[in-house]
């Protein structure tokens, strides 16, 4: 299992664009189309896979919402941190 990052790594890690509430890191990754996000969805989804690693990805017009936090740690760790920043560069 993974260790749980503290308060002061979780702040000095979590990536750009990506906001903490509570237990989670989260981002809203917007687009033009719902076709564009649903595209990325499917980008992001084969990226968590790969990685074992499967966040809550919520799509609405325009708009994909992550959540990622590792449940069996109960929180925020490197895994999480790691995913957040391979979803950025999927994106870019």
């Amino acid at each position: 299992m993974a260790d749980l990052l503290s308060d002061e790594e979780i702040a000095d890690r979590i990536p750009d664009d990506w906001e903490r509430e509570d237990d989670e890191i989260v981002r809203t990754f917007e687009f033009d189309e719902y076709l564009d996000a649903s595209g990325f969805l499917g980008a992001a989804a084969g990226v968590a896979e790969d990685a074992f690693h499967h966040p809550e990805m919520t799509i609405r017009w325009g708009e994909v919402e992550v959540r990622l936090t590792t449940h069996d740690a109960g929180g925020i760790t490197d895994n999480d941190i790691d995913m957040a920043e391979r979803l950025n560069g999927v994106y870019e």
